[in-house]
């Protein structure tokens, strides 16, 4: 008998978290699915080599449906499981959520899993998690859903999730819209109301607690974005303190694209179920104006909140995120550290995270009856509470917030807010469109690729097509300088998003050739030099390195690279970040030094190989 789920809505206003940078989790076993109908219908400089002279730089769907957002699924979609594989028997039942719900799936199915769940008929079956931005999951169904139609995919892959969850209801109505495209008739995604909810986070913004009495008192604070620069200009009792604001970038993530809405709805003064495309065009402007006080975008917005913390209110003294990651944040705090405070706008986004069971081929029978008995197990009390514990708001009715929900962690249980509904997807559509080609914070970002001689055998092919793919990726408001190193350092290439910037780019790619030493921390310094000589004041200015070695030939030591870094970092008018990735195994390279360039500046240290390369970099383009 099917079992039913009745929403009920929530006396209080309710809500994620997880760090997309990390998830290396073992894969699980393919699952066994039953046969399935086919588918109807400035310090000096290290000498240079030689390269042709180039022009310096110039100064100065919904939930998503874009090229480089199919780069971020790949990326994303490593993330698996960490439920202990002693615990799987029988069939899979694959449950592909958005990232904020990770945690919650990955600690509720280790206790569902250890229940040793079947069905009625006596078939064992255990769950699985896999994580992603909101974004990224509805690329990958929609990519698998035209697989399917054209025939290269089966149903019975186990390629399909049985459950899915969306961090929010835009990517979620997104994701409807783009499979009506596909399947018209077939209401393969049930409706908003049809899916049960599991967990919810409204949206707030994360300040310090010096800034935050000032922004209390706006009656709109997206509105009061366009136009003040400083928090004193918002309140007089605020610190003459630049307005630096951060927010996921929201062609991936759920909470950027709800940040983004928000704003439309804040500057136009209409309800988002009221917005036209020709409102997006009429009030874009305004919105580019918000974002030119943006200090980074990224995929994960706990990330964000964490970075926050970390690099302090000259990194970042705005960002819009979940409630719960104000939570986690205050939870984390080391000695000396600031404390932050969420400030609920008087209408916010809930993010709604639904469990979505597809009336689709490749949900078989017994995949269904066993996704009603998890859905039920997660709406249970144990679950629940994982919930809470984590920051999120329980699903249903009658469970208790828990002592997390409090001011001293920085939130308030009763908040009360107005809580908005999703656009119409060919608003949202229009929004992303505008978003990239025009409000969004241009980046100039100088990539340093180390080409020494360890970087022989699949190393550097590795290099090359991800770089092939970030070149190809490159929007209009985006432009890099390739810079590679060995013994010498040779001078930058610069590519944009032209035809003409992206063969430059392909040029340098196929003149990569491995020979000679390692001067990181050499390159490095010019990387930033270069960067200040022809910083955009309007643009996010970032180094990133990749690197396979340990410096062996700089003329300087790591000690005096971190004190020329410093003075271009945050508290600086420079702002250049510097990201870093140890490429290869483990003792070829020295993380610790390399994490070191990257705090200094802002950003974060990452480590890669051959297999993730492609993943780190399209993670990293984001944040651009």
């Amino acid at each position: 008998m099917k079992r039913r789920y009745y929403i009920t809505r929530l006396t209080q206003a309710q809500p994620i978290f997880w760090d997309s940078r990390r998830c290396r989790s073992p894969q699980p076993p393919l699952k066994s699915r039953s046969p399935q109908p086919p588918l109807k219908s400035r310090s000096p400089q290290p000498p240079l080599k030689s390269r042709s002279p180039q022009p310096p730089l110039k100064r100065g769907a919904i939930r998503n449906s874009y090229i480089s957002v199919i780069l971020g699924a790949v990326l994303l979609g490593g993330c698996a499981s960490g439920v202990n594989s002693a615990s799987r028997d029988g069939f899979e039942v694959k449950f592909l959520v958005g990232s904020a719900l990770q945690q919650f799936c990955n600690q509720a199915a280790e206790q569902f899993n250890q229940t040793k769940p079947k069905l009625s008929d006596g078939k064992a079956f255990y769950l699985s998690c896999q994580a992603m931005g909101s974004g990224d999951v509805v690329t990958t169904l929609v990519n698998k859903a035209k697989q399917l139609q054209s025939g290269s995919l089966q149903a019975d892959s186990p390629e399909f999730p049985s459950l899915v969850s969306l961090d929010g209801e835009i990517y979620h109505s997104q994701l409807i819209y783009q499979f009506n495209q596909i399947f018209p008739g077939q209401n393969y995604i049930p409706q908003i109301t049809d899916a049960p909810l599991l967990a919810n986070s409204p949206m707030v913004f994360m300040v310090p607690a010096d800034v935050a009495t000032g922004l209390q008192k706006q009656e709109d604070v997206y509105k009061a974005l366009v136009k003040a620069k400083t928090h004193k200009e918002l309140d007089a009792s605020s610190p003459t303190l630049p307005i630096y604001f951060v927010q996921s970038a929201p062609t991936r993530s759920n909470s950027g694209l709800q940040t983004l809405v928000a704003q439309f709805v804040s500057v136009s003064g209409k309800r988002p179920e009221q917005l036209t495309a020709t409102d997006v065009q009429n009030f874009q402007t305004q919105i580019q104006n918000i974002h030119t006080k943006i200090t980074r975008y990224g995929v994960s917005t706990d990330a964000l909140a964490t970075d926050m913390v970390k690099n302090g209110s000259f990194w970042a003294s705005v960002a819009s995120v979940y409630e719960s990651s104000v939570i986690k944040a205050n939870s984390n705090l080391q000695p000396g550290q600031t404390r932050y405070k969420a400030i609920y706008p008087k209408a916010t986004f809930t993010s709604n995270m639904r469990a979505i069971i597809p009336n689709a081929p490749w949900v078989s029978a017994d995949e269904k009856a066993a996704a009603e008995k998890v859905i039920a197990y997660l709406q249970s009390p144990p679950a629940q509470k994982i919930a809470t514990e984590l920051g999120l708001r329980p699903g249903v009715p009658g469970v208790e917030l828990g002592a997390k929900f409090s001011p001293e962690y920085g939130v308030d249980p009763n908040a009360k807010y107005d809580s908005l509904r999703p656009p119409q997807p060919e608003v949202v559509a229009a929004m992303l469109k505008s978003w990239q080609e025009f409000a969004k914070k241009p980046s100039q970002v100088i990539v340093v690729v180390d080409s020494s001689g360890s970087m022989q055998g699949n190393k550097l092919p590795a290099v090359q097509s991800t770089l092939r793919q970030y070149i190809e990726s490159l929007g209009p408001k985006e432009k890099i300088a390739l810079v590679d190193f060995d013994s010498a350092i040779r001078s930058p290439i610069v590519v944009d998003g032209t035809p003409e910037g992206k063969e430059r780019g392909m040029q340098f790619i196929a003149s990569l050739q491995v020979d000679g030493g390692t001067k990181l921390y050499d390159s490095a310094l010019y990387a930033r030099n270069w960067l200040a000589s022809n910083l955009r004041k309007d643009a996010i200015n970032a180094v990133v390195i990749l690197t396979d070695g340990e410096d062996s030939e700089s003329s300087i030591n790591l000690e005096q690279l971190q004190q020329e870094l410093a003075k271009s970092n945050f508290n600086s008018d420079k702002r250049i970040a510097f990201f870093t990735v140890g490429y290869g195994n483990e003792g070829e390279f020295n993380p610790e030094a390399l994490k070191k360039i990257a705090r200094v500046n802002g950003g974060y240290y990452r480590k890669g190989d051959p297999a993730t390369i492609s993943t780190l970099m399209s993670e990293l383009q984001v944040e651009f």
